[in-house]
């Protein structure tokens, strides 16, 4: 999917979803999502890795978020983000990569046995094909964070109840030259809203985990 600089309007996604058991992030799951996003073909160059951190915060399966540093120069400054960045030429592959920059903006070192799997790449309006990487970090309490005060303000958590809410769920509906262009999801926090690449992912990461249930209001999202 490419994405253009647009003009745009706001509506909301009305539709409810049922509230979710905590035990979401079961072993059953992981295995299906892994089965899945092992049969998503990466493409020959890649130009950045963001690691989709999924989490269990105050015992309820959550996404955690980075609200990224107001002091960092480009357009992304003080974004909700996920951890990721440009690969490097040490990195073995993309999930070295969504690791790597989780370690320097979380200040803790992840196993690759966290990691699900590549999900599918997006590439941006740039040309950067960037590649999200689905992880379970586990129970957020006992993982001693400590973000990099250079690029991470703070740490944000929506739980995946919320994230499906239509309380929390909107969309953007994108034109250009006078015309609908394509529709992009919005997800809103008590005091940001989680907008851009990074809604597409957690969008991407919901249609994944909630296989007929979420509504999503990507055309093909997800990674069946």
């Amino acid at each position: 999917m490419f994405l253009r600089p647009a003009l745009f309007s706001r509506s909301l996604c009305t539709k409810d979803f049922q509230p979710l058991p905590n035990e979401v992030l079961t072993n059953e799951t992981e295995q299906r999502c892994r089965q899945i996003l092992a049969r998503n073909p990466l493409p020959q160059k890649v130009s950045a890795g963001v690691l989709v951190t999924l989490c269990t915060s105050q015992g309820a399966p959550a996404f955690l978020y980075t609200l990224r540093s107001s002091k960092l120069k480009g357009r992304h400054k003080g974004d909700v983000s996920f951890p990721g960045g440009k690969c490097d030429l040490s990195d073995r592959d993309v999930t070295d990569t969504a690791l790597r920059e989780a370690q320097e903006e979380l200040g803790v070192r992840l196993s690759r046995s966290t990691v699900w799997g590549p999900m599918k790449p997006i590439t941006d309006w740039t040309g950067m094909v960037i590649v999200p990487v689905l992880a379970n970090i586990g129970c957020l309490d006992d993982l001693a964070a400590n973000p990099n005060p250079a690029e991470v303000e703070s740490l944000l958590t929506l739980p995946l109840s919320l994230a499906c809410a239509s309380s929390t769920r909107g969309y953007t509906s994108f034109r250009q030259r006078g015309r609908y262009a394509y529709t992009l999801p919005v997800f809103r926090l008590p005091e940001h809203k989680v907008w851009g690449l990074t809604a597409m992912m957690t969008d991407s990461a919901l249609s994944l985990l909630f296989p007929g249930s979420y509504c999503s209001v990507l055309s093909g999202s997800g990674t069946r």
